[in-house]
């Protein structure tokens, strides 16, 4: 889904607005431009089912692939591109309500259970599925007692299908059904219009073994388990509804109405409201902590060794003097030599600079709040349609590159840009979903949409790919600062610490120490099922990535000039890109700390997709500190008098 709003706002207007939103990141603010639906007493309030989800497979399953009550006719609705790549199927469902109108024991209908309705509800109950619902575009939850804070109330998105556990004294594990739900619709009424708005939609999932006297008559058969007149919801039960061969369920609900002065600018805090604002900041204080440390070793190389480097060198009176020159002066000749493999770091800085703006515009739109929880799926579809159009840029800067490295053919980079990282990701994900196909789950992309990302992939990010390349190519070539010598020098023998592979992973540590506290919480709106829209925090963080793997780059790059190791251009990319790897094992640290996935496919799942996520924060970070170290070297030498 395309991000909706307003009017452009003027710059300074824009400034402030994030400014005044990065102070306020824990409080998101509804969609621009979604209008509110009023309902007066007696309207229809039609509910629809979502997905059945896991924590413990990550394969979300479409709602009637359990044998749950039906409407006459079963509509899909409208999705989105990210809504689909995320596994929703919303559809319509047998539950109607009225408004302001509460009812007691509604009668679904009823099921006998066979071999293979067991079977199915026993494996997702084995699997702790949830059952996702939605009212007037509000998830459903269910309320949770906690006695250890004072707001003892949170929410769990969705309720169980079942439990299981012992029932009478019996030590033969057995499994039980929610078939009677509670459902209490919260709402904000206009005392002028006498209309409401629907601010709330929470459940109360029961297991009970309905009994009804004389013969099956469908809805209107009488229960004995449950009040229908009754105001509040009554249910009598000896015993649960057990899972079992040839017993039958009788489905049931309950409906009550609750004013609320929650209004409906405000619904979604209840949803977004993060108790844990201290770990956030503290996130950031840390961060802030690695900034400030490296910026004053930049400070100190720049303000005192580089400029003392540079007195000494442009004093030099006589050939005699400049023959004696040490350190970085003495590589002037071969530090902008283009490097082994030139092509493919172009390619891989243009996916850089693509990767770089789609992160950016994204951040951007999301604390303006253009990307609400509310809109599904409204997130991966602007950073799939950013990425597309970014492409322009990487082909700009893949091309000018290029170019400096006296490239000629100037097509062969712009079409390896152009497919290289997509298609790297394209192989892992068509694995994965095949994977996923295989399990019958409704998280496998189907061809239609399989078919539209092909087209923006190859109509839409190819050409603009190969236009940005075109532009980028005829602008004239960067000129070196110094000219480079035809014979390139010997590098002499480097210390232990300035070992390539050392210096590379060392500097992979700062940057991702700078994220990881707030990775743990991305990670877990990703895998645990819950929102993550807190922007504020991220964007500050993501700028404390942007300066922490500058700065490293900068501080490593002086050193190995210094050491007279001039072939800095893969080791700039490498030396902050590095940090992807960290990511990686952050990422198998928390599957066997966090979380409890036992089955294969759903393993494969987590490390396959944070295989394609590690892989991207590895062309980020690798761009980021690739232009620092070009910006640094060129400032550098272009300072001293080379004769």
């Amino acid at each position: 889904m395309e991000p909706r709003g307003g009017r452009s706002l003027p710059p300074l207007a824009t400034i402030c607005a994030v400014l005044v939103l990065l102070f306020h990141g824990a409080h998101c603010f509804y969609l621009p431009g979604v209008a509110p639906e009023d309902f007066v007493k007696g309207d229809k309030l039609k509910v629809k089912v979502n997905k059945l989800t896991s924590t413990k497979t990550q394969l979300p399953y479409s709602y009637y692939t359990l044998p749950y009550c039906r409407p006459s006719k079963i509509l899909d609705s409208a999705e989105n591109l990210g809504e689909v790549l995320r596994g929703d199927r919303i559809e319509n469902s047998p539950f109607v309500f009225k408004m302001r109108e509460p009812k007691m024991c509604n009668i679904v209908c009823r099921l006998k259970l066979d071999a293979k309705t067991v079977k199915e509800f026993k494996e997702k109950i084995d699997d702790e599925y949830r059952v996702n619902m939605i009212l007037d575009n509000l998830p459903l939850v269910v309320p949770r007692q906690r006695l250890d804070q004072e707001s003892p109330t949170v929410y769990q998105l969705g309720f169980h299908v079942g439990l299981k556990g012992q029932y009478s004294g019996s030590n033969e594990q057995k499994y039980f059904i929610h078939n009677h739900l509670a459902f209490t619709v919260k709402f904000h009424r206009d005392l002028q219009t006498d209309s409401a708005r629907i601010v709330g939609f929470e459940v109360k999932p029961l297991s009970v073994k309905h009994e009804y006297e004389g013969k099956w008559n469908d809805e209107k058969t009488h229960l004995t388990t449950c009040d229908p007149q009754a105001k509040h919801t009554v249910v009598n039960s000896n015993s649960p509804q057990e899972v079992e061969e040839k017993k039958e369920v009788i489905f049931t609900y309950d409906v009550e109405f609750q004013e609320s002065d929650v209004k409906w600018a405000s619904r979604w805090d209840t949803y977004l409201l993060m108790n844990d604002d201290q770990i956030h900041w503290f996130s950031i204080v840390n961060s802030l902590m690695i900034v400030l440390f490296l910026s004053g070793m930049v400070a100190m190389i720049m303000l005192r060794t580089l400029y003392r480097d540079i007195s000494k060198y442009n004093e030099l009176e006589t050939q005699e003097e400049a023959q004696e020159e040490t350190g970085w002066k003495l590589v002037h000749g071969d530090v902008f030599r283009p490097p082994s493999n030139s092509d493919l770091l172009c390619v891989y800085v243009g996916t850089g600079v693509q990767f770089f703006g789609m992160t950016l515009v994204t951040m951007i739109f999301a604390i303006l709040g253009f990307l609400s929880p509310s809109n599904r799926g409204g997130l991966m579809t602007a950073m799939l349609l950013l990425w597309v159009f970014m492409g322009l840029f990487a082909g700009y800067a893949s091309a000018r590159l290029y170019k400096m490295f006296k490239g000629t053919e100037w097509r062969r980079p712009a079409f390896r840009t152009a497919l290289m990282f997509p298609g790297i990701v394209s192989a892992i994900f068509f694995v994965l979903n095949a994977l996923i196909w295989g399990q019958k789950s409704s998280g496998a992309v189907p061809f239609g949409t399989m078919f539209a990302l092909i087209f923006l992939w190859f109509g839409i990010s190819v050409p603009l790919v190969f236009v940005g390349s075109y532009i980028g190519f005829r602008k004239p070539a960067i000129e070196d600062p110094v000219k480079t010598n035809k014979i390139p020098r010997q590098i002499p023998e480097q210390a232990w610490y300035m070992n390539p592979a050392f210096s590379i992973l060392i500097g992979g540590i700062l940057p991702f120490g700078a994220v990881f506290i707030e990775l743990f919480f991305i990670l877990t709106s990703i895998w645990l099922n819950q929102f993550y829209y807190i922007f504020g925090f991220l964007f500050l963080v993501f700028i404390i990535l942007i300066v922490t793997c500058a700065e490293i780059t900068v501080v490593l790059c002086y050193f190995q000039l210094c050491s007279e190791d001039y072939l800095w251009w893969w080791r700039s990319y490498l030396t902050s890109g590095s940090s992807a790897l960290y990511l990686f094992l952050y990422a198998t640290f928390y599957f066997f700390t966090k979380l409890e996935i036992t089955k294969f496919v759903s393993g494969a799942l987590y490390f396959g997709y944070m295989l394609i996520a590690s892989y991207a924060f590895f062309v980020l970070t690798g761009t980021i500190g690739f232009y620092a170290c070009f910006w640094f070297t060129r400032l550098i030498y272009s300072s001293v008098k080379i004769d």
